[in-house]
């Protein structure tokens, strides 16, 4: 029969890429950790854990012995709040990871919003240029676009269209052109986030009415300066230093400033949605639902478009 502490031994090491990961958020030692684990196994007659040097990795049993620790313990530590008809009793710890410059705009504010109205609540928001690889243990990920070949699940919450830019006087110069094929002896401006191919980009063509008219266009594009950040990048384009291709949601402001312009405007490059990615989308904790519940009335109406 298992007892709670196992319970919460497996929300850990659901939440963890090691043992001693899992030890650290129970306070315990890793030698510990590995007894108990041991006993469980032995008390159930199943391997839960597959250990590797990397790290750990559950077995499809250990991750089913995960979700049902996770609805269980949720069940127990929201009974308080239930029984007393608390509404704002959301307790225990969520952990959202977002990139660094949408992190900072968005969700900071969002994640104070949400503390106000939830004081039991402890929230970690970990800000990252690539969030999935920091996503081990988070209740929930910001995404900026859909991330294809992925286990997460996503959860639409904004639109966010992509736009070429650069300053008035660079998209003068620029206004001429016609084809995504003339940007090639431009200077590009490039923001590497994610280990993305962020020099090479798609385009359709649409008409004044916003239907496509030809076919994609990939393009590779060039530069000598690039960076990790995008306000750098960013300020660089509005220096006049280059183009730039940035998210609406970064861009929509200092474009309706007049500080930066569209660069063929008739090319349209992909959308990137702002999702929150989720290891499920069946068993949400109550911590993963009123994040998802938070988030989406924080986007609705659509702050970079109002």
């Amino acid at each position: 029969m298992l007892e709670l502490e196992d319970m919460r031994l497996f929300r850990a090491l659901g939440a963890s890429q090691s043992l001693a990961a899992a030890a650290r958020l129970l306070n315990l030692t890793p030698p510990a950790v590995t007894v108990r684990l041991q006993r469980i196994e032995e008390r159930m007659g199943l391997r839960l854990v597959t250990r590797a040097a990397r790290g750990i990795s559950l077995t499809n049993e250990g991750q089913h012995l995960v979700q049902e620790a996770i609805e269980i313990l949720e069940r127990i530590e929201s009974i308080p709040s239930r029984v007393s008809g608390d509404s704002s009793g959301v307790s225990g710890h969520l952990h959202v990871v977002a990139p660094f410059g949408f992190g900072r705009a968005y969700i900071a504010p969002l994640v104070r919003e949400l503390h106000l109205s939830h004081p039991s609540l402890a929230i970690s928001l970990i800000l990252s240029e690539s969030p999935l690889t920091a996503a081990s243990g988070a209740d929930a990920v910001v995404s900026i676009g859909n991330v294809k070949g992925s286990s997460w699940i996503g959860h639409y919450l904004a639109p966010n269209d992509r736009f070429l830019c650069a300053s008035p006087a660079v998209a003068r110069r620029l206004s001429k052109l016609e084809h995504p094929s003339q940007l090639a002896q431009c200077e590009f401006l490039s923001l590497r986030e994610n280990d993305e191919d962020v020099t090479r980009l798609r385009f359709t063509q649409h008409d004044a009415a916003g239907k496509r008219v030809s076919k994609a266009v990939t393009i590779r594009l060039k530069g000598a300066l690039s960076s990790n950040d995008g306000t750098v990048v960013t300020d660089w384009a509005v220096d006049g230093l280059g183009i730039i291709e940035r998210s609406e949601w970064a861009a929509a402001r200092l474009i309706a400033e007049g500080k930066l312009k569209h660069v063929l405007p008739a090319w349209r490059l992909e959308p990137a949605p702002i999702m929150a990615l989720t290891s499920t989308r069946q068993g949400l904790t109550i911590r993963q639902r009123v994040f998802l519940d938070a988030a989406k009335q924080a986007f609705n109406p659509v702050p970079w478009r109002s």
